[in-house]
């Protein structure tokens, strides 16, 4: 049985790297994983007022997470740090309390930048949110995919040849990481 993977990319920008890496990752999972990427632009900020009467986008967001069979993050750095849409993603399913979609599911991280250093500091903030709501990562290989914007051919979406191996090879273990739970 194919294992589904929600996906979460913590870019909201339509032409982010992220989305490209996301995009690109699920083309090289095709018939081992099925991936598919859940949307977080359209979630409202998380408040313990809206519990009792969740928006329709929680909700729906919720399912989806309580669909898969695991998680796989796509994210940029921001300041150093986790995304805020992609840290509300994190609150709004461990809530309400006792309620949470995220445990068990087994995940991993995968962050890109523009720079050099590939998100280093944002993969171990997102790692530290996901290990709260009891998301058991896959530890290695690793991933942080540094000149994001030197990883695609002319065309903009084509990976080139290094960076496909390593995503494929990534996939790979994921695959395995996956298969363990």
């Amino acid at each position: 049985m194919t294992k589904k993977i929600a996906v979460i990319v913590g870019s909201l920008r339509k032409e982010s790297y992220n989305r490209k890496i996301a995009e690109e990752m699920i083309r090289l999972s095709e018939g081992k994983l099925e991936m598919k990427i859940v949307e977080i632009a359209d979630l409202p900020l998380y408040t313990e007022d809206l519990d009792q009467n969740p928006p329709e986008a929680w909700t729906s967001f919720r399912e989806q997470i309580k669909g898969a069979d695991g998680l796989l993050i796509v994210s940029p750095e921001y300041n150093r740090t986790i995304p805020g849409a992609l840290k509300n993603a994190v609150d709004v399913g461990s809530r309400p309390y006792g309620s949470s979609v995220w445990p068990g599911k087994p995940g991993a991280v995968v962050t890109s930048s523009i720079s050099s250093l590939g998100g280093l500091a944002a993969n171990h903030h997102i790692r530290q949110a996901f290990v709260f709501v009891d998301v058991p990562l896959m530890q290695q290989p690793e991933a942080y995919i540094g000149n994001a914007a030197e990883i695609f051919k002319e065309d903009g979406k084509t990976l080139v040849a290094d960076t496909e191996k390593f995503l494929s090879d990534f996939i790979d273990s994921f695959h395995q990481w996956v298969e363990k739970f």
